[in-house]
Order: C-alpha cells, then sequence, then structure tokens
C-alpha cells in the first residue's frame, strides 16, 4: 500500500498547529474535523484513516487542543484568552471557508475519546452549523477525572462544576445534530456507561442516532479506533452526501 503521509501537512491558524489532510482527488466543499484526545495523537500519518479519508475523497483537519477536552471552558494547555470551541467555530471555520471553501453544513465532525467528547460537544452546542458527527468512545463522563492532577483541575472549581458542562447536560432535545453516530468498544470498563447512558437518554427523548456497541478491539485506544475507522468515514460521507440533497 503506497503511504498517504506526503498528503498531510501543518498550518497555523490563530496560533494554533492544524494538520491537515489533501486527498488524491478531494471532493469540493466538504470536509472533516476531527478531533483528537488527550495524548494529542492526530490522525497525521495514520495510515488507516488516511486511506479512508483518500478513498472518499475527504480532506481533513485536525487542530492541536493540548488537554484543553474541548470545552467553551479556558484551558492554559490550549489558550488563556480563548476556548477551545471558540476557535473551532470561529477561527477555524472561517480558515475553512477561505481556504478550501468549505461552509456549514459541509464539514463533518469526528472524534476519539476526548476528542470523541469534544465533538459532541461542538454539535450539540452548534447543531445547525455542525449537523454531522460521529463520536469514537467518548469520554462523557469527564468529571471523573478531575482532582488527579491534570489541565481539567485548573478548568474547574471542583467535580461537579465539570459534571455540569458534560455532554449529556447540553443535548437538546428539540436541536440536535441531524447525523449522529456513536461507537464504543463493549470492552471500554471505564466509559461505555457513559456513552450507553447518553444513547438511552436519546432513545427515550426520540432522537434519531445510530450506534455501534457491538465491534470489540481491545477496549478504549488506537487498535479500537483505526477497527471503526471505516465504519466511522463511511458515515461522515453519506452524511455529507445526504446534507447536499435536503431541502431546506
Amino acid at each position: 500500500m503506497t503511504s498517504l503521509s506526503d498528503r498531510w501537512s501543518t498550518v497555523t491558524i490563530s496560533g494554533h498547529d492544524v494538520d491537515i489532510f489533501e486527498p488524491s482527488d478531494p471532493q469540493a466543499g466538504r470536509a472533516v474535523l476531527f478531533l483528537h484526545g488527550h495524548a494529542g495523537t492526530t490522525l497525521n500519518g495514520n495510515e488507516v484513516w488516511s486511506t479512508e479519508l483518500n478513498q472518499h475523497g475527504l480532506r481533513c483537519v485536525c487542530p492541536h487542543g493540548g488537554r484543553s477536552w474541548w470545552t467553551t471552558n479556558l484551558c492554559e494547555d490550549f489558550s488563556p484568552e480563548q476556548s477551545p470551541l471558540d476557535f473551532l467555530s470561529n477561527d477555524l471555520t472561517e480558515w475553512l471557508a477561505s481556504e478550501w471553501q468549505v461552509e456549514s453544513p459541509n464539514l463533518a465532525v469526528t472524534g476519539v475519546s476526548m476528542g470523541g467528547q469534544g465533538a459532541l460537544q461542538l454539535c450539540y452546542r452548534n447543531a445547525r452549523q455542525f449537523p454531522i458527527v460521529a463520536a469514537v468512545s467518548p469520554i462523557i463522563d469527564f468529571h471523573r477525572l478531575w482532582g488527579r492532577g491534570m489541565p481539567l483541575d485548573g478548568m474547574f472549581e471542583d467535580a461537579e462544576t465539570a459534571r455540569q458542562e458534560t455532554v449529556i447536560l447540553h443535548l437538546h432535545p428539540m436541536n440536535w445534530p441531524r447525523h449522529q453516530l456513536l461507537l464504543c468498544d463493549p470492552a471500554d470498563g471505564d466509559w461505555f456507561e457513559g456513552v450507553d447512558r447518553l444513547a438511552g437518554k436519546m432513545s427515550s427523548s426520540g432522537i434519531l442516532f445510530e450506534s455501534d456497541f457491538e465491534t470489540s478491539a481491545g477496549g478504549h485506544g488506537w487498535d479500537y479506533f483505526n477497527t471503526v475507522a471505516p465504519k466511522v468515514v463511511t458515515f461522515l460521507a453519506e452524511s455529507l452526501q445526504k446534507e447536499a440533497f435536503r431541502i431546506v
């Protein structure tokens, strides 16, 4: 298999590094936003995800967010002046419109682990602007990590304040993303419960979504993230196509 590493590069947007992927035959006006996990690993150099993006002709942007948890709260690990979600919904989208002519609703959002919940944070708070989301192993209950010496401790006064910012509490029953996919390895002992609880809330509220809680590949980590990559990117590509034919 020919390496796709040379199709990745890094640009700087408003002072933040952003890895970008250019497929061999890009679809005009469409792109994917990928949010990384707590370790900061983007898709740059990932042959599995790169192959899927290339096959579907999807450009991709992977901003570096530090250990910010992709919320509306300021985090020194990202910026003392601008929240991660403000950067994504403003600076990054402005760059996409200018450089790639990608505008709402033609930007599909995905992420893994911390970034999986970040993708939901972004789309639940801005469902009309970002109607397509696929969350892979999202750490819904990140408040459980408060008090362990992470940047999270500086973002919130206590665990309860952090819990108030979790995605479940920002899911609007009348304004949610039109295309949602939740995925989590059932062997993910630490975080499966939170994802399952979010799915239960959506089901009881009549909110449409798709899910995969059956595929298993080692629990919470890149073995699983890479295993579900084909399903995730296909979902994003098909959802972008549906948006193209949607009658407003």
